[in-house]
């Protein structure tokens, strides 16, 4: 059974910096790409960021680049977000989320087919 279990959310300031982790079992987690949503209050799910399977390749969304770092441990089973210069729009639930297929790759919004509970993140003075 595919377990995915977020970790590292909080309330910080504007301009902070946080670290999300998501522990992985249940599969061969360096077969797959990773990938992160989010979703704010009272908003759709909006995609964040995704790792191929052995991170050499990632993609952000135009509303995180260059403030947010996608990140693996494959010995660890574990997948990152280092978020950055936090904004009080990036206030959400994040999410993780395993890539349905297997050892592939592809730019933008992933298809997915396991979620963790999630982490809340809030950005607040």
């Amino acid at each position: 059974e595919v377990q995915l279990v977020e970790s590292g959310g909080g309330l910080v300031q504007p301009g902070g910096s946080l670290r999300l982790s998501c522990a992985a079992s249940g599969f061969t987690f360096n077969f797959y790409a990773m990938t992160w949503f989010r979703q704010a209050p009272g908003k759709g799910l909006e995609w964040v960021s995704s790792i191929s399977s052995l991170g050499g390749s990632t993609d952000y969304a135009d509303s995180v680049k260059d403030r947010f770092t996608i990140s693996r441990d494959n010995a660890k089973n574990t997948l990152y977000l280092q978020l950055n210069r936090l904004k009080t729009e990036d206030t959400a639930m994040y999410y993780c989320a395993k890539v349905r297929a297997s050892r592939t790759w592809a730019l933008g919004t992933p298809d997915v087919d396991s979620w963790g509970q999630g982490t809340q993140v809030t950005v607040s003075s």
